[in-house]
């Protein structure tokens, strides 16, 4: 069974910071990326683009769940991490 990482290191923990900072990434940057979007598209609908009010409000929401779903898997793989288990 692998070792957690020593977090009283600061190289181990350095290394141990910038290994967490890959788990989820897409799913973190794909969330800011669809939330800019959602406040475009929020802007453009109140200026520009007659849409219904749902379509940004579906891309904010989708946003926020893919930030959430990505924070959960970061954690997960935190808590495994600690444990040994990875």
């Amino acid at each position: 069974m692998p070792t957690p990482p020593n977090l009283n290191d600061p190289a181990e923990r350095a290394a141990y910071k910038a290994e967490l900072k890959q788990i989820a990434r897409p799913l973190r940057m794909g969330a800011v990326w669809l939330a800019v979007l959602g406040a475009l598209l929020a802007a453009l609908r109140a200026r520009v683009l007659p849409m219904p009010v749902a379509v940004p409000a579906a891309v904010l929401g989708l946003a926020f769940f893919l930030m959430v779903l990505g924070v959960t898997v970061r954690v997960k793989y935190h808590q495994r991490r600690m444990r040994g288990d990875l």
